[in-house]
């Protein structure tokens, strides 16, 4: 099927667009590499569309000339501190250039299905698992900007009855992040040589799962016949702390690590946990995640050659 991947130079993109390609899809990527890399895909320059999301004419015109079948939304500003630094930035990003790209997935006769990215940071704090009926309160902009994408989501569903369905991502971890999150802040000074390292924030723990069991949830919810407005959260269903996180490369590298708080890194809010319920997307989609925590720093810290 054709299918185009916005945001697919990205990260979570980089995982998403090979293997959506190992099982035959025709996959076009709309990216404007603002924190992507064009390294991070084989993708033909026919089907790499250089737009930002925001440029409404720009995205119609990739958009119609591709003629896609099914469109993963993946682009947006989701760095929540870079998020609360430039808040109109990502306000505007992830709300109307969502619009952009479902204005103009109104326009297709060839749709027959939309994937967004959403987050866990649409629920409020809580001290257990979170399952998608569980209250939804953002804390910050960038989880405020996501639900009013799921919005954005529902709307466009009753309006065409396209499948559309809203997939909040957890933790992700894995080759070619993008952006200093907690895992690739510690691997980047390990990697430099160090063994103490400064970090924030302790006590925090995060459902991490790696990119690889994302891109393969995100296909098997794409095999999900008619699955009308369906919500789903993507986690591993298992919550680690900064000092596991950090035990883990212990493992891997067969050295002591020191951990010095530094306190410029330290969040003044900040939740204790952030846990998915994933039995619904286990038992909707028969998925299962297949890298834990171990396999995949091991992977991480074996590619520091290249």
């Amino acid at each position: 099927m054709k299918t185009l991947v916005t945001g697919g130079a990205g990260f979570i993109g980089s995982a998403v667009v090979p293997a959506l390609q190992a099982d035959g899809y025709d996959v076009s990527v709309l990216d404007n590499l603002s924190f992507g890399s064009r390294n991070f895909i084989d993708v033909d320059d026919n089907q790499f569309y250089f737009a930002d999301i925001r440029d409404k004419k720009g995205v119609e015109r990739a958009i119609l000339a591709i003629q896609p079948e099914i469109v993963i939304h993946l682009a947006a500003i989701h760095f929540i501190p870079y998020c609360n630094q430039h808040p109109y930035e990502a306000a505007d990003t992830n709300i109307r250039g969502t619009m952009n790209v479902l204005n103009a997935c109104k326009k297709l006769s060839s749709l027959k299905k939309v994937l967004f990215a959403s987050t866990a940071a649409v629920y409020p704090i809580y001290d257990e698992a979170v399952n998608e009926n569980h209250e939804l309160l953002p804390l910050d902009i960038y989880g405020l900007s996501k639900l009013t994408g799921e919005s954005l989501l529902k709307e466009f569903y009753h309006e065409t009855k396209v499948d559309t369905i809203v997939c909040r991502f957890f933790n992700a971890f894995g080759p070619n992040e993008t952006n200093p999150h907690l895992i690739p802040e510690i691997e980047k000074q390990l990697h430099d040589g160090l063994r103490i390292i400064k970090l924030g924030n302790l006590t925090p723990k995060r459902d991490f799962i790696h990119t690889y069991d994302m891109a393969n949830a995100v296909k098997k919810l794409l095999a999900v016949k008619n699955i009308g407005y369906d919500t789903f959260n993507l986690g591993r269903g298992i919550e680690y702390s900064v000092v596991e996180i950090v035990e883990a490369f212990e493992r891997q590298l067969g050295e002591k690590v020191i951990i010095e708080v530094d306190q410029s890194r330290v969040r003044k809010v900040e939740r204790e946990h952030l846990l998915a319920d994933v039995s619904k997307l286990k038992k909707v989609a028969g998925w299962e995640p297949v890298w834990g925590i171990d396999e995949g720093i091991k992977n991480l810290v074996e590619n520091w050659s290249k």
